[in-house]
């Protein structure tokens, strides 16, 4: 406490005025957490002065809130680069973050319980620095170091607002910012080490080294990648839900019809329920094999019933046989990018709305993917498709812009594809028949890019359809044969090219 309230002390956090008549003065408590290392082990106790920011009033000490972080896409396209050009990447800290953020709204707290000081003990802390606890400490934070890295020359990009792109002759580097977290990485270790003691010079950073443990995430490097695993996430998850112990399964869903929304009684713990599916949803970062099983339970949160219960449970049941399983990042020599799109018809009981599913690859990596149920019901099994093919081809727009804003040429079109023939021919035929007029929009978005010569759709046979994984339940063999496609492989094992 006497640590935490010290670095309050120096950093000039607030100062101490008589309580203004009809002030909003807000209140704070001291919190005690576990500070663990990537293995489990205690590395120190932290104390925390935390305001209660819920007593905040709107226009009166807080205006606009929302702070940025970088895109997983982001994260793995950057780590891809890296591998592949064979650049250093570093992990960063920054100590007491938020407190380092400028205020502009006058903002009043209490002092800190234990630390009254005795002269002035009716006196209360008109805050210069944002705290922790405060709703727009996290935009005041971003704002102060998005700041201070282009005044180092950065430039922040227009397709991911905490990736930072350095560049000066041969130089480059790139940062990303999740909160408090920094990954940089840069073409030689002297610019990486010239830009890490700038930083020092202006916050408190602690350079942890090499990558290795990013927002629960263990990164080992190889030779030949990086191997990004959540074992102990995994583990702590199973821990929690009371499923350590429970028999492993071969798949995560099975290949019933969906489940229907009013299927069964409802759940006994709809807070527990909820809590679980949110910690899967983090758990497919680095387990691409898990998010179409996710996202079914994920439509169901609002209200839970005991048959949706089942298949979160045949989730974990599957999680526990596959813990050390984890996503591969290859280096390349090719940086080309190709993309599979696939959906269902219909496949909602209730909605009868579709689900679509693509990958997107960056030379022999899984950089991107989604399984999502389409906002409309589709007329045709073609007209599901061709959605599916539309977001495909949006995600890999966003990835192409992110390439050129790293200094990443594309000169080849980017492939997508798809097992419909009907949706294959549509971006290329400037011919509207009556069945797909009131899809034209989509038609619009998919044929201008391949007009472009940016991208192409073409067709390919459904065995070797990678997305189809993420559209449904399939039987065991297609589904581990599927789940080798998407770069999910235990941690010895080797990582050919093409995977």
């Amino acid at each position: 406490m006497q640590e935490e309230f010290d670095a309050l002390q120096r950093n000039r956090t607030w100062t101490l005025v008589p309580r203004p008549p009809r002030a909003n003065v807000i209140t704070g408590k001291w919190v005690f957490r576990h500070k663990t290392r990537s293995d489990g082990s205690l590395e120190r106790y932290k104390a925390r002065w935390v305001v209660r920011g819920f007593r905040q009033r709107a226009g009166v000490d807080f205006t606009e809130t929302f702070a940025p972080v970088v895109k997983p896409g982001t994260i793995r396209t950057v780590l891809q680069l890296a591998v592949s050009r064979g650049w250093p990447v570093h992990q960063m800290d920054v100590s007491n973050a938020f407190l380092h953020g400028h205020l502009e709204e006058q903002v009043f707290c209490e002092q800190p319980t234990g630390f009254v000081d005795a002269s002035f003990p009716g006196h209360v802390c008109l805050l210069s620095r944002s705290l922790y606890g405060l709703k727009q400490a996290p935009r005041a934070w971003y704002q102060r170091i998005a700041g201070f890295l282009q005044t180092l020359g950065f430039s922040v990009t227009r397709s991911d607002a905490s990736l930072f792109v350095y560049r000066h002759g041969d130089t480059t580097a790139y940062l990303l910012l999740y909160v408090d977290d920094i990954i940089l990485t840069a073409s030689s270790a002297a610019v990486l080490q010239q830009i890490t003691l700038r930083l020092r010079d202006e916050f408190a950073i602690k350079d942890l080294g090499a990558l290795h443990y990013f927002l629960g995430i263990e990164v080992v490097r190889r030779p030949d990648g990086f191997f990004l695993h959540q074992q102990k996430y995994a583990h702590e998850l199973l821990e929690r839900a009371g499923m350590l112990n429970c028999h492993p399964v071969a798949t995560p869903v099975d290949t019933k019809a969906k489940v229907s929304a009013l299927e069964g009684s409802p759940a006994s713990d709809a807070p527990f329920y909820r809590s679980i599916v949110g910690a899967l949803q983090y758990l497919t970062l680095t387990r691409p094999d898990l998010q179409y099983a996710v996202q079914q339970v994920c439509l169901h949160m609002h209200a839970p019933r005991d048959s949706h219960w089942t298949l979160v449970k045949r989730i974990l049941r599957y999680i526990r046989g596959t813990m050390t399983l984890g996503l591969t990042l290859t280096a390349s020599t090719s940086l080309e990018m190709v993309a599979y799109s696939d959906a269902d018809w219909a496949g909602c009981p209730d909605t009868h709305r579709s689900t679509s599913g693509y990958t997107v690859y960056l030379g022999d990596s899984l950089i991107s993917w989604s399984s999502k149920r389409q906002a409309t019901v589709s007329r045709s099994s073609a007209e599901a498709e061709y959605r599916a093919v539309a977001n495909a081809v949006a995600e890999c727009c966003w990835v192409r812009q992110l390439l050129a804003e790293l200094f990443i040429p594309m000169p080849k079109a980017s492939v997508v594809f798809c097992d419909n023939i009907s949706s294959v021919y549509m971006p290329s035929n400037p011919v509207h028949h009556r069945r797909t007029k009131h899809i034209e929009l989509d038609i619009h978005f998919v044929r201008e890019q391949v007009a472009l010569g940016k991208l192409r759709v073409l067709h390919v046979p459904t065995k070797q359809q990678f997305a189809d994984v993420l559209t449904k339940g399939l039987p065991t063999t297609a589904f581990q044969d599927f789940r080798s496609s998407l770069c999910i492989r235990p941690p010895d094992a080797s990582t050919a090219a093409g995977c």
